[in-house]
């Protein structure tokens, strides 16, 4: 008899003349991974940011969601901090990237690397963030914008140096007051790395410490070209300067974060160099005018005082017809005063004679004077009460209604 071995289940084919194989997780995951990525090239999704979060990785984390359907999201540090906005949860949002899968957990991510607002445009929706950030902080405060100085006499400009902002402004000023000091400090006002360029010129002009003030600026351009001065680093930078400092940035039109924080704002370059050092000729008209207004005021005053005078001059024409009305005036009081003060008196002898009727009735003068009268034991002088009080021989001093008597005690009852 034939002897039959049978094979184990799990040795067994999944399908006849096949040998079954087997996927780990990780395996499963690669395939899957790499069947999207070689099948689903880069695109642009259209959705609303919700759940986002930045741990202190500096990554992005958050979903993109319409109203059906939704999926992860992940932007990493090195794309986000090329992004000129912040992304925050309900921001309609344009991304561009790879649909792939995280393999350690196989969630379906979205890897962006571009995004946009949607809507409003990058760079419109970055100065508004930074806009309302600065201004929480009191950055654009009206209090703490200091009085540009009057004629300074060093100045400091901090721009291109080979613009056409800068031949203008040096042209105005050497036309206006060719003795003024300027110090230069070129620098790039557009592109990378400008903004640092523009800030840390200023916080030289600071530690130099020989300027009254400070013009920060460039000529026209577009949102792009002038973005430098929506820099939040050039804005601190001017915050910080203890220097005045006057924003001069494109045309004016052209308004930048610069324009907020700095303690002036020009149109222009060139009205920036005019609004520090006003023109000769304005200045002498200006003082004439003031010279006019002076004038006239004092000619004004002068006129008052001089009607004034002349209604005090009918008011005394006679000071002796005053004196006596005053006079008599006084008389009038004088005779009213001692009428008060004879009634007063007469009430207060009244008053007086009343009391002292009182007080006699209870004096003991008056009784001894209805014949009774006061014995005092010698030599203590004190007023015997009762006979108890004395013995034969005691001397006592008897006081009557008129006059007293010394007399002896010879017997007592």
């Amino acid at each position: 008899m034939a002897r039959i071995t049978a094979k184990p289940p799990a040795e067994l084919p999944l399908f006849a003349g096949e040998t079954r194989k087997f996927l780990t997780i990780s395996e499963l995951n690669e395939r899957i991974k790499g069947t999207l990525e070689s099948r689903l090239e880069p695109l642009w999704v259209q959705g609303e940011i919700s759940n986002f979060r930045m741990p202190p990785s500096g990554h992005f984390y958050f979903t993109l969601k319409d109203d059906k359907s939704q999926i992860s999201a992940v932007m990493f540090r090195r794309q986000g901090a090329m992004l000129r906005f912040t992304p925050d949860n309900g921001m309609a949002v344009l991304c561009f990237g790879r649909v792939s899968v995280y393999t350690v957990r196989g969630d379906l991510q979205l890897y962006v690397d571009d995004m946009e607002p949607q809507g409003q445009g990058a760079l419109a929706l970055a100065f508004e963030q930074l806009k309302k950030k600065l201004a929480v902080e009191g950055l654009f405060a009206a209090e703490r914008k200091r009085e540009l100085p009057f004629l300074p006499h060093s100045i400091g400009i901090v721009t291109s140096g080979k613009g056409a902002a800068l031949h203008d402004m040096l042209r105005i000023i050497g036309d206006r007051y060719a003795d003024r000091r300027i110090v230069i400090c070129p620098v790039k006002v557009q592109g990378e790395g400008a903004a640092r360029e523009i800030a840390d010129a200023i916080a030289d002009l600071n530690r130099f410490g020989a300027v009254d003030v400070i013009i920060a600026g460039r000529g026209g351009g577009s949102l792009e070209d002038l973005w430098a001065f929506n820099e939040e680093i050039v804005a601190r930078a001017i915050f910080a300067s203890q220097v005045p400092v006057v924003s001069a940035v494109g045309h004016e039109i052209d308004f930048t974060i610069a324009d907020f924080v700095a303690d002036a704002r020009a149109p222009t370059p060139t009205a920036a160099a005019e609004m520090i050092l006003p023109r000769k000729r304005d200045l002498v008209e200006q003082v004439d005018s003031l010279e006019m207004r002076l004038a006239g005021a004092m000619e004004f005053k002068i006129e008052q005082l001089r009607e004034s005078f002349a209604g005090l001059v009918k008011r005394l024409s006679d000071p002796g017809r005053k004196l006596r009305e005053n006079q008599q005036r006084v008389d009038e009081l004088s005779i009213d005063l001692l009428r008060r003060f004879q009634e007063r008196l007469r009430q207060l002898k009244d008053r007086l004679a009343e009391r002292a009727g009182r007080l006699g009735a209870l004096s003991p003068l008056a009784v001894l004077e209805r014949g009774y009268s006061i014995a005092h034991k010698l030599p203590e002088e004190r007023i015997v009460k009762s006979a108890a009080e004395l013995q034969v021989g005691d001397q006592l001093r008897v006081s009557f209604g008129q006059g007293k008597a010394l007399c002896l005690v010879q017997d007592t009852e």
